[in-house]
């Protein structure tokens, strides 16, 4: 039987520390608001509404129904290749959710654990959803890093880039390790059960877990992490229709989400070299990817501004930078976690 004293604890515990990153989170994106406003834009800033005009509403709301699509049809036919189905309301639903998450924590560590979390909820085992929300990470990952190294050799707009020149061969050295680090959790999965097992006893030994948690969570991860190992394997073993749909749909979420600072100066009435676009964002979306910051708040919206200050007028730049900013992340931000608050209210009514 739950103790609903101790959830409850656990519960405003959880949300304490949530509040805490979402105020570090909007901290940070005003001060790097600022940052892109006093160094890039030269303090200034203008509403332009040609952003609202109609045509450009009804071009962003199509462009952000296809983005937010993709995002969960890369994660329905990445679950359907490993044999689970889950209904598109509940997936739809995640999708939000690891929204909010993913940009509320750093390094976007809560997105996985949060996605982990609400596919258990609905009936899939830890490892299969460990699997599951790794695979489809990896599948954008390898399409970002290797994208990466080709635009930051063959755009002219990075040449002159201080971040790009100093940071080269560190970008360098991050894809490899970062590659290494998901190749190992993919293909090597069982030389992770000895570190993991050995940090629970560790645990263990300074008296932060109980003898009996102890020995549960070192059957229980050995179990998962032999379930997450053979996940992998069937998931390339799956529905090959599945496989491909899943690898499809990540290609276009990603290239929805590229589109959309094109789309904008667009509106804006200025003359849109895609290529270009896409290519700085992929760049910029690279360098989110090892930001310490919650969602990478302040730092995105600083390279952001870097990389766009050639295309963009000064007045425009801080407008874009907002606008791109709020479609892409806030907006979905703010639906999560209204759905995040349904969703706990109605676990806990079921657990009660």
């Amino acid at each position: 039987m739950t103790n609903i004293p101790d959830q409850d604890y656990q519960q405003r515990a959880s949300w304490r520390r949530l509040t805490v990153f979402s105020l570090i989170f909007i901290s940070m994106t005003a001060a790097g608001l600022y940052a892109v406003y006093d160094q890039f834009a030269g303090r200034s800033v203008t509403f332009d509404d040609r952003l609202v005009s109609p045509q450009a509403l009804v071009s962003i709301i199509a462009l952000l129904v296809v983005y937010f699509a993709a995002d969960g049809l890369r994660l329905h036919f990445t679950l359907r290749a490993l044999g689970h189905r889950l209904p598109f309301p509940a997936i739809f639903r995640l999708v939000f959710i690891n929204l909010f998450f993913s940009n509320v924590t750093p390094m976007a560590t809560g997105g996985g654990f949060a996605q982990i979390w609400y596919l258990q909820h609905h009936g899939v085992p830890v490892g299969r959803a460990t699997a599951a929300t790794t695979i489809r990470t990896v599948i954008a990952v390898i399409f970002i890093f290797s994208l990466t190294p080709v635009f930051l050799l063959t755009l002219d707009a990075l040449d002159n880039q201080p971040l790009v020149g100093e940071l080269g061969p560190v970008l360098a050295v991050l894809i490899l390790l970062y590659l290494g680090f998901f190749m190992v959790v993919l293909f090597r999965t069982r030389w992770l059960i000895a570190p993991l097992g050995r940090l629970l006893s560790t645990l263990h030994r300074f008296h932060l877990i109980g003898e009996r948690r102890h020995q549960r969570w070192q059957f229980k991860a050995k179990r998962e992490m032999l379930r997450f190992s053979h996940s992998f394997g069937d998931y390339l073993r799956g529905p090959k229709q599945f496989v491909a749909l899943s690898v499809l749909f990540t290609f276009v979420f990603l290239l929805s989400l590229f589109s959309f600072p094109a789309l904008l100066i667009s509106a804006l009435d200025y003359e849109v070299d895609y290529l270009v676009s896409t290519g700085l964002l992929v760049v910029t979306t690279f360098v989110m990817y090892f930001s310490p910051t919650p969602g990478a708040s302040g730092i995105s919206e600083g390279v952001f501004g870097s990389f766009f200050r050639d295309i963009l007028t000064a007045n425009h730049l801080v407008l874009v930078t907002i606008s791109w900013r709020f479609i892409t992340i806030y907006l979905g931000m703010l639906a999560g976690l209204v759905i995040l608050q349904r969703e706990l209210v109605r676990n806990r009514k079921a657990s009660q």
